[in-house]
């Protein structure tokens, strides 16, 4: 969410937050402090922000999913940045689409908006019980790029392979050895997670 479309959208609680926080004398002064952008109202954004979340709705809302609910993370600039899985749900593309942003405002719409409207929540079609969040273009070409091998995979003998070449319990420990060098992009790597072998 831009942040300067945030400081619009959350305007009354951001001046209810400073006057709570006797940074001001009442609703005018912080009205005045708000408008004038002095970097303390960027702290109580991102205060109050965090756990609150916005409304994302596409014109035409054909189905309930036209209209989603998001954890707001603030940006430069003035557009609204969508993760690419949650496009086709909206039927959304990247030429210029404009949406509309809601503040739900009762802790009853908040709820209501975080359990059910919340995007991650909401990655199957309800028409048709499909995926929407599937990866297209660029998550594909990455998914492909990392998996590569310049051997075919299917025809590697398990026992003429080093014994565990670069055994790895989590993603983490991976991306560690990744950078210093230890394992490169396209090497052979074993996942043992929850005592699964991968």
């Amino acid at each position: 969410l831009p942040k300067l479309m945030a400081l619009e959208l959350f305007k009354p609680f951001i001046m209810a937050q400073l006057v709570e926080r006797k940074a001001v004398q009442n609703i005018k002064a912080a009205k005045k402090m708000v408008e004038s952008e002095v970097p303390e109202v960027w702290d109580v954004l991102e205060e109050v922000i965090d756990e609150h979340p916005v409304l994302l709705n596409r014109a035409p809302t054909l189905h309930r999913l036209g209209i989603q609910a998001f954890e707001p993370i603030l940006v430069e600039g003035k557009a609204i940045q969508v993760h690419p899985l949650v496009c086709s749900a909206f039927n959304a593309d990247f030429d210029g689409d404009q949406m509309a942003v809601h503040v739900p405002l009762s802790a009853e719409a908040q709820a209501e908006a975080r359990v059910l409207m919340l995007s991650a929540n909401n990655i199957l079609s309800p028409a048709h019980g499909s995926p929407l969040a599937t990866p297209t273009q660029d998550m594909v070409l990455g998914l492909y790029y990392l998996t590569y091998s310049g051997e075919d995979v299917t025809e590697i003998d398990p026992s003429k392979l080093e014994k565990h070449p670069h055994p790895f319990r989590t993603a983490q420990e991976a991306e560690l050895a990744y950078e210093n060098g230890v394992v490169a992009l396209h090497d052979l790597a074993e996942y043992r997670g929850h005592g699964e072998e991968h």
